[in-house]
């Protein structure tokens, strides 16, 4: 290509960059506003089916083919698309329930532990008030499983002081309209970037509780043996904790029939240390990975399957 032109086609990019940006911003609003105005457990079983029918046709559902092939060996081709095909289902509920994350934890006052949705056993209660009335900091990490969306939700619905680590999407325009959706009943959003570690290190030091996702891939992560097979994973949690050792608990949600959840958090997972009994940072990570492994095997439909996990 002529080098005025290539320059012109990159003048015309630069200039009409933020009319899209704008656009995805604006579909974005129209979405969510969308889906607001219907019915949401009969807009959620809509979108599971739209899923299911659109998701196989996507080069998504090879990765998770593939992936769960590698994961689970002793699967015939029928169980491996059957899970699949429960992938793409919650896939597809968890777009039309974002759109309803402000009342989706709402709760009947006169049965406080009886919430609309939500399922809590009641260990579950009891570590949450520790954590909310022990003045002290913690480390909670969850995974993309069921609607991802609500262990935050959680956080505020219990009164906790929580500061969540979150990846912004690629559009600067709908990263704005989803903010303003989850900051409704969410803590603090901490976008994932250079100063993400300073600013999760600074919550802790004041009490805060920090989350974050610890089941994706990282490039330059520490190596984890995750389905019986070696792959990288985020140390930031374990080096988090070399700055402020507190607690370590992990949060799950469980898609259950009927549009409801159930949501856990485990007992205080223990750091592993070194021989001069610091923090070892690979060891730590792979303990929090194990945890989530089993988390995965025992509802392995509900994980997002479909991005490469081992590289």
């Amino acid at each position: 290509m002529h080098p005025l032109l290539a320059r012109t086609r990159a003048r015309i990019r630069d200039a009409t960059k933020p009319l899209g940006e704008a656009a995805v911003g604006a579909l974005t609003f129209a979405l969510l506003r969308g889906t607001r105005s219907f019915d949401s457990d009969k807009t959620a079983d809509r979108f599971g089916r739209i899923a299911r029918l659109i998701g196989p046709a996507l080069r998504e559902n090879r990765i998770g083919r593939a992936n769960l092939t590698a994961a689970f060996p002793e699967k015939s081709s029928a169980e491996i698309e059957a899970i699949l095909a429960g992938v793409w289902d919650n896939l597809g509920r968890i777009g039309a329930e974002f759109a309803h994350l402000d009342h989706i934890w709402d709760y009947d006052t006169g049965f406080p532990e009886r919430y609309c949705r939500i399922e809590i056993p009641r260990r579950t209660f009891e570590l949450f008030y520790e954590l909310k009335l022990d003045g002290k900091p913690a480390l909670i990490f969850t995974s993309h499983l069921a609607n991802w969306e609500l262990p935050a939700l959680a956080a505020v619905a219990h009164g906790l002081d929580a500061a969540i680590l979150y990846r912004r999407p690629n559009s600067a325009s709908a990263d704005r309209v989803v903010q303003n959706v989850r900051q409704v009943k969410m803590g603090t959003l901490i976008p994932a970037g250079r100063d993400a570690p300073l600013r999760l290190a600074d919550a802790l030091q004041k009490g805060q509780h920090v989350a974050m996702f610890v089941d994706q891939y990282l490039t330059g992560g520490v190596e984890v043996t995750f389905f019986g097979r070696k792959t990288r994973a985020n140390p930031m949690l374990a080096r988090l904790l070399r700055q402020v050792e507190c607690p370590i608990h992990g949060v799950r949600i469980i898609r259950l029939p009927g549009h409801r959840f159930r949501a856990e958090i485990t007992e205080e997972v223990k750091p592993v240390r070194d021989a001069a009994g610091n923090i070892d940072v690979q060891g730590t990570t792979q303990a929090i990975t194990s945890v989530v492994e089993g988390w995965i095997r025992e509802h392995p439909e509900q994980w997002l399957w479909l991005h490469r996990r081992w590289r």
